[in-house]
């Protein structure tokens, strides 16, 4: 009897120390869905990846990028929330998962924009990019050239709002990086937290698509998406205390599958990690020697805020390095890189900010002290 409890004692002490030690890790087997990616959007550190870059239709989460170029064109002024958008046949024929816009109907920007948030309406999607624009080419045209600015280098758009084309395609990865972009406009949450609203004076009601929203704590959006080549996809974003997460899961083969392997991701996240915030303002440095200047030495500063995404429980093993070169040759311009401040974790960089000059530093010459002298004169 007491060697059983003995036994029973050191069993349930091992498996007490690998839960403290062991984070929770998932498979990529666990998830249904074919392609997958976890990340954290400030840092756009990857917390888990299946088959992330793998080129697959994404259906509506294409609007995720229709959102952030009307997001952009409206912070850039280029068109206000209260602007009235006129619906061309164009936009009318779309098809699909729609709010039934009749040619010359209109609607503010922010009507369409909440019609295409929680909707996921590809009439409104369109209306959108023909009043940014002119026409929905030209919008797709641009769409195509923020992806590349974003890095998103597996990403085709043939149009604005996902609906099955040859060559429109995108990765996971991709989906990822431009959700990740689209919730800096903060206002966007306003519309993909929506559960049910109406439009048209009350007349068409609205249900948003994501079902996440009535049942995972702390979720904020994002866009789901379904057609025929793309399956059922997601790209789901959700806050808890200070930490964000994107997960993005394409190719399901139900929406039921999409909805679980999306909390499954987000679930993950939250309970294996944190996030850490920096000031690099706060850093003390000393100066450093300036060798042939008009003066000997120069002061540093190191500027910046970061976050740092770290597995729970390691934030006391960060380890801070300052680097900076013994001295600087004349003449030194301000803000001249002078050296690094490195954190790292486990001998991984996990941040790191440029250590620079505080103001010039002038190279000695004859006319420079004959300047300084005559300054020192006239202020006697």
């Amino acid at each position: 009897m007491f060697k059983r409890r003995c036994f029973a004692y050191f069993v349930s002490v091992l498996i007490l120390m690998l839960s403290v030690v062991s984070p929770c890790a998932i498979s990529q087997e666990e998830l249904t869905s074919p392609s997958a990616i976890l990340m954290e959007p400030t840092t756009h550190k990857i917390l888990f990846e299946k088959n992330a870059n793998e080129q697959r239709a994404c259906a509506s989460i294409t609007k995720v990028m229709t959102l952030l170029l009307v997001m952009e064109a409206i912070e850039d002024g280029k068109i206000a929330y209260d602007d009235i958008v006129t619906t061309s046949e164009h936009a009318k024929s779309m098809g699909g998962s729609d709010i039934w816009l009749e040619v010359g109907e209109q609607m503010t920007v922010d009507e369409m924009i909440k019609a295409t948030a929680v909707a996921s309406a590809n009439d409104a999607a369109v209306a959108l990019a023909e009043h940014l624009c002119g026409t929905e080419d030209e919008f797709v045209a641009q769409m195509n050239v923020r992806a590349k600015e974003l890095g998103m280098e597996n990403t085709v758009f043939k149009n604005c709002n996902g609906l099955d084309e040859e060559g429109h395609i995108t990765t996971a990865y991709d989906v990822a990086i431009m959700s990740c972009e689209l919730i800096k406009h903060e206002k966007i949450f306003d519309y993909t937290t929506i559960w049910l609203d109406t439009l048209r004076g009350g007349e068409t009601q609205i249900v948003n698509t994501n079902k996440l929203l009535k049942s995972y704590n702390g979720i904020t959006g994002l866009k789901t998406g379904t057609t025929g080549d793309a399956g059922s996809c997601i790209t789901a974003t959700a806050t808890r205390d200070s930490l964000s997460l994107c997960a993005v899961v394409l190719g399901s083969t139900t929406g039921t599958e999409r909805f679980k392997d999306a909390a499954t991701l987000l679930d993950y996240g939250f309970a294996n990690y944190e996030i850490l915030s920096f000031d690099a303002k706060s850093e003390k440095l000393s100066k450093i020697a300036v060798t042939n200047g008009m003066r000997d030495s120069v002061s540093l500063s190191c500027t910046g805020n970061s976050n740092m995404i770290v597995a729970k429980g390691s934030a006391d093993k960060i380890e801070q390095k300052v680097d900076v070169k013994e001295s600087l040759q004349a003449p030194v311009k301000k803000g001249q890189k002078a050296g690094t401040l490195t954190f790292t974790l486990d001998g991984n960089t996990v941040s790191q900010f440029d250590i620079v000059t505080t103001q010039e530093v002038e190279k000695i010459s004859f006319s420079a002290v004959f300047c300084e002298l005559l300054s020192a004169l006239v202020a006697l």
